[in-house]
């Protein structure tokens, strides 16, 4: 088919909103301190910032397909927008901790629905056969996002002022309502389901629970039994929601999906290599400034190495699943993403700058190609009318899966330390958390390798590539 400037626009606004919301949820990593003089807090107290952001985004995600279906998916896309800058304005705006936390709060529920809500209109506005290209451009936040918001914090903070962190979204928020308005349809569904008021009340408490509960571990912030407890109830949670979901007539998360093949494969698989994708932002840039002494702004310039990887697969992934199919690719791309991200368990002092880089760029390269892979897989044999149901429960899932890599990635690192007998931290104490996330990365392999040959077919058009050879040779 061939392809119209729409296509383009559309995954690039979309691509615009996600990158906004993906970096600022990491760009204050850096500037805490500077945030924390300015509120009269302290840095540690400041991580109730970084957590209420998370727990806001994981309660109302699984609203965003049903508020999309009834009310339109552009304008659900741009009052995401709005609230997401309105936020923005009001992290540069406060004066004390409550006041930037409930921002961060609103900030929160604008990217819980720009998330999932963008994704939806790529694939309700975009033929399937190029939905791939599509979709590598909306990758792109995903992965840059994480890896470029700490450096760049950190250079806004030193050269400029930390209310640029958030200021700077309102420029790019209104051009991103305004592309909105004239170029996405505002597509919904005519006869859409009630709204499942107890299913989003469960599922909040255990997405928050759980997310909001790994998230801490990883952090260090919060008493063990704290942690346990949100665990606990996250857990209990997430057992009524799925004894609750067999008996609702529409459940807002809807795990009768989970038994398509290519979308099971997906969540599972996708959880699972995730994880170490999750753990890498939280780990290299410890390990760098710990390590090896660096600056915050120096080692997110090394880090950034990895989201420039994933910018030079961007245009070939449509061609390697052309070549390949999806069942190949997913397959064999998660190993060969493990080993370069077990490669960094090879980062000690003394190693080549140069010898980093070229890891950390051909680890972004791969993962690039399984990103987009996973992402549109999902899609393979979902039904129009379950579109937005299918976006939710991706997105939850990254949610989930990028929590658990942080809490993982800490706790090797904690146990490794204990097992040392001394609290220092150091160089030495990291390659066992990479080498931990790398094999949970690289078990994705086992659940992609139960798909079929042909799994996703249509979406890499190696369907109609072997119809072609059909006829040339009958």
């Amino acid at each position: 088919m061939e392809e119209r400037p729409y296509d383009r626009i559309v995954p690039l606004i979309v691509a615009t909103a996600l990158f906004m919301e993906n970096m600022d949820s990491t760009v204050i990593a850096t500037s805490l301190p500077a945030i924390a003089r300015a509120l009269g807090t302290n840095p540690l107290a400041l991580k109730l910032a970084v957590t209420s952001y998370l727990l806001s985004l994981a309660i109302c995600i699984p609203a965003s397909g049903w508020t999309a279906d009834r009310l339109g998916a552009r304008n659900v896309f741009r009052a995401a927008i709005a609230v997401f800058v309105l936020g923005s304005i009001g992290c540069a705006a406060s004066h004390s901790l409550e006041q930037f936390v409930f921002a961060r709060i609103v900030q929160g529920m604008g990217g819980a629905m720009m998330t999932p809500v963008g994704r939806l209109i790529m694939v309700r506005s975009i033929d399937k056969k190029l939905l791939v290209n599509a979709m590598s451009l909306v990758t792109m936040p995903a992965l840059i996002g994480p890896i470029c918001g700490p450096p760049l914090g950190g250079f806004i903070t030193t050269y400029f002022s930390w209310h640029w962190i958030f200021l700077i979204n309102v420029p790019i928020g209104l051009v991103g309502i305004v592309m909105a308005s004239r170029y996405i349809a505002n597509v919904r569904v005519e006869h859409h389901d009630p709204f499942d008021f107890v299913g989003f009340m469960l599922s909040g408490l255990a997405i928050a629970g759980l997310a909001f509960g790994l998230s801490a571990m990883g952090l260090e912030f919060l008493p063990t039994g704290v942690v346990a407890a949100l665990l606990c109830v996250g857990a209990i949670a997430a057992v009524a929601y799925v004894i609750h979901a067999k008996h609702a007539p529409a459940p807002i998360l809807d795990l009768s999906l989970l038994r398509l093949p290519t979308f099971r494969a997906s969540i599972f698989g996708g959880f699972l290599f995730r994880l170490g994708i999750g753990a890498l932002p939280f780990l290299l840039p410890l390990l760098l400034q710990i390590g090896f002494d660096l600056t915050p702004f120096q080692s997110g310039l090394i880090t950034f190495t990895t989201a420039l990887g994933s910018m030079f697969m961007k245009a070939a992934v449509a061609s390697v699943l052309n070549r390949f199919g999806y069942r190949n690719v997913l397959l064999y791309n998660a190993l060969i993403s493990s080993v370069f991200l077990a490669a960094c368990a090879t980062f000690v002092p003394g190693i080549p700058f140069a010898v980093m880089i070229a890891i950390l760029l051909s680890g972004g390269f791969f993962r690039s190609l399984q990103f987009t892979s996973i992402n549109t897989i999902a899609y393979a044999e979902i039904e129009p009318p379950k579109m937005s149901r299918a976006t939710v429960m991706v997105a939850v899932a990254q949610q989930l899966a990028l929590s658990t890599g942080v809490a993982v990635g800490a706790l090797v690192v904690e146990i490794t330390l204990r097992l040392k007998g001394s609290p220092a931290m150091g160089a030495s104490d990291f390659p066992p958390a990479f080498l931990a996330v790398s094999l949970l990365s690289a078990s994705a392999a086992l659940i992609f390798y139960r798909l079929a040959p042909d799994a996703g077919a249509e979406l890499s058009g190696r369907k109609a590539l072997q119809a072609d050879a059909a006829t040339r040779n009958p």
